[in-house]
């Protein structure tokens, strides 16, 4: 999912640029979409999202053995748990060059200190393997500042296709007609995985304080792999899940307010998918989301897991015309000036270059 979702821009430069490409992660649904891009898919058979000591054992044995048999320029790591099994299995591989993004260190303001030291340990152990550090947002960078020297990270941000991403008013109508919403009713979503890190409980309780408002629908897949993994039985609401959709530029553009009240995000991309179709936005106040944009000028923001915040943000949005207006149009602005994933893209590979060369390499 993260191959096809969240780097298929950067796959299909690394493909454009003419490097041998190769996706390496666990097998499932996305992967003829992936292979579509011109990439061969590496499956992990024991991979998965949660951490689980014994199949991660399992799934850093078959990476070990996929590293050697491909034998590699460079490994380009993402996510949590792939970027530290990547970045210290690479390097003992022998892997010349070994990049890894920080899409969002995994805690949280309120995590005991336990949770942090951990997750700060072992990003700063992995982080001192690779030969490089990509971070979506400043803070995450400045918070591993002691573990990684300057000269070998930089803050790139982070982008979405504007091609793909733009407001489209047959699609609108199109997609509005297929979910049986009237002209006049106001389309509130949501959009990401279903698990309680996104915020979805606290959207669920706001829809209900709204109801009657507007229609409240979630658009995401499943994922079940996760221990936050929102249960069936909480479907039950005031919210429609919509599930998981491949026509998401057609999706964006039928609603009226897009919200996120996410718990914890690295640089949101679905809230800048959003942005770039000129939706008028609630976000949380956290990094990842405030990159997306000024509060009041831009976006609202509304304190996360605060459910009754997060109620006020949408209604003032559900009923100012006026407001919702500037806000999506605003943001469409600051999405073509700042969220081009191409330009992400472009640096990911300037980097594979500039370590190729400071290492002697051979090939630019």
């Amino acid at each position: 999912m993260s191959l096809a979702l969240l780097l298929r821009t950067e796959l299909e430069e690394d493909v454009a640029a003419g490097f041998e490409t190769f996706g390496i992660s666990a097998a499932g649904p996305y992967v003829p979409g992936i292979e579509a891009l011109g990439v061969t898919h590496v499956p992990l058979n024991s991979l998965t999202r949660a951490w689980n000591p014994r199949r991660d054992a399992a799934a850093a044995g078959e990476l070990v053995c996929a590293l050697r048999r491909l034998r590699l320029d460079v490994l380009h790591t993402h996510n949590p748990k792939t970027g530290v099994l990547g970045r210290l299995l690479g390097r003992a591989a022998g892997v010349p060059v070994v990049v890894n993004t920080c899409h969002g260190l995994w805690i949280r303001p309120g995590d005991p200190w336990a949770r942090r030291a951990f997750v700060l340990g072992t990003e700063s152990l992995a982080a001192r393997a690779s030969h490089a550090e990509l971070y979506q947002n400043a803070t995450d960078h400045a918070t591993l500042r002691r573990a990684v020297p300057g000269w070998r990270s930089r803050v790139v941000g982070n982008g979405t296709d504007l091609t793909r991403f733009c407001p489209d008013p047959a699609a609108r109508a199109t997609i509005r007609a297929e979910l049986g919403v009237a002209e006049d009713e106001l389309l509130v979503g949501g959009v990401g995985r279903q698990v309680a890190e996104k915020g979805i409980l606290e959207y669920v309780e706001a829809a209900g304080l709204l109801a009657g408002k507007a229609r409240f629908v979630w658009i995401g897949p499943e994922d079940p792999d996760k221990p936050d993994a929102i249960a069936r039985a909480a479907h039950d609401s005031p919210v429609e899940f919509v599930g998981a959709r491949a026509d998401m530029p057609a999706v964006y553009n039928a609603l009226d307010v897009f919200v996120l009240p996410s718990h914890r995000e690295g640089f949101s991309r679905s809230a800048m998918e959003a942005a770039s179709c000129a939706l008028p936005m609630v976000l949380s106040d956290i990094r990842g989301c405030r990159e997306i944009g000024t509060h009041g000028e831009h976006v609202l923001l509304a304190p996360a897991g605060e459910s009754h915040s997060l109620a006020a943000a949408m209604d003032r949005l559900i009923s100012e015309p006026d407001l919702r207006a500037a806000l999506g149009a605003a943001a469409r602005t600051r999405a073509l000036a700042e969220f081009d994933q191409r330009r992400v893209a472009r640096v990911s590979i300037d980097t594979y270059r500039a370590v190729a060369a400071r290492r002697g390499l051979g090939w630019t």
